[in-house]
Order: structure tokens, then C-alpha cells, then sequence
């Protein structure tokens, strides 16, 4: 949802490149997953701001500007349990990792990431060579989590 991109002043506030939508989107989750080189932990939310140079969060635990850079490069997420219920149940990162399966040609890979394009969501799926599907119903005919596999029709002369 976003990336500590800086530390800022010397209370220990980070400015955040945030990958929302609306950059006051993560204002609203009181804690955040961050990923440091020790791994995932969770940090209280104790205050954001939109400034004119960028987001700026202080988060718990982050006290002084040492600990600040210490998080620089850091990816921030938001706990499962505070996601919003979506009608069809389906989150990107849950899509990560499975199967990708053309209808007429097999195996294409896995699923590596997102790129977002305005309206459309775009798969990046990672095989013998990387593809770029969007994720709409011309291309998306299935998602089967329990089998973790997406069918798609993804005809040959898509990728020249």
C-alpha cells in the first residue's frame, strides 16, 4: 500500500510514497505492517498528514530520526482483518503466486504482481517469459483459489 521513502525531521516521522488511490487512504487504518530487513512487523499509526512535498506518518515506536532512516525502503501494508469486504471476496494479494492457465495453450506461470493502469488492473505473470494480462472479463475467465489457478484466454499472437 506503500513505501517509506524518507525520514523526516527528528521526531522520527517518515514521508510515504503511498500506492493508494487516495493518499489519505492509509490515514485511515490505526496500525501498519512494515517490512524491514528483520521482516514484517506491526507499528501503530499516530499520525499522517498530506503535505505539499508528500505523505508523512509518525508511526509508534519510531521515536527519533535514527530510528526513521532505519525504515527508509521499508513496505507498508495493513492488517487482513481491517480490509474492506468486497463483493466478490477477491484481493490482489491473494492472487499472488497462483497458477495462471490459458484455456487453449496450458501452464503460462505465476502471478508475480499488479500494476495498476488507471481503470484496469494489470497481472504481470511470470513463466518462461513475462506477461502483461489485464485483469477484466475478455481475458480473466476464472479464479479458483481452492485450486489455486487463474484461467485466462490468452490467445499466442497476444504476446508478439
Amino acid at each position: 500500500m506503500g513505501r517509506v521513502v524518507a525520514a523526516v525531521g527528528i521526531r522520527g516521522e517518515v514521508r510515504v510514497k503511498t500506492f493508494t488511490e487516495d493518499p489519505e487512504g492509509l490515514a485511515g487504518y490505526g496500525r501498519w505492517v512494515v517490512k524491514t530487513s528483520e521482516g514484517w512487523r506491526e507499528m501503530p499509526l499516530e499520525g499522517f498528514a498530506l503535505r505539499p512535498n508528500g505523505s508523512v506518518a509518525k508511526l509508534g515506536g519510531c521515536d527519533d530520526r535514527d530510528a526513521a532512516e532505519r525504515l527508509r525502503g521499508a513496505e507498508i501494508a495493513i492488517p487482513r482483518e481491517e480490509f474492506a469486504e468486497r463483493d466478490d471476496g477477491i484481493y490482489q494479494v491473494d492472487l499472488i503466486g497462483l497458477d495462471v492457465v490459458d484455456e487453449q495453450e496450458g501452464k503460462l506461470g505465476v502471478v508475480d504482481s499488479f500494476v495498476e493502469t488507471g481503470p484496469t488492473s494489470v497481472m504481470v505473470v511470470k513463466g518462461v517469459r513475462e506477461r502483461l494480462i489485464p485483469f477484466v472479463g475478455d481475458f480473466v475467465k476464472d479464479v479458483d483459489r481452492e485450486a489455486k489457478r487463474i484461467t485466462v484466454d490468452w490467445k499466442r499472437d497476444y504476446d508478439a
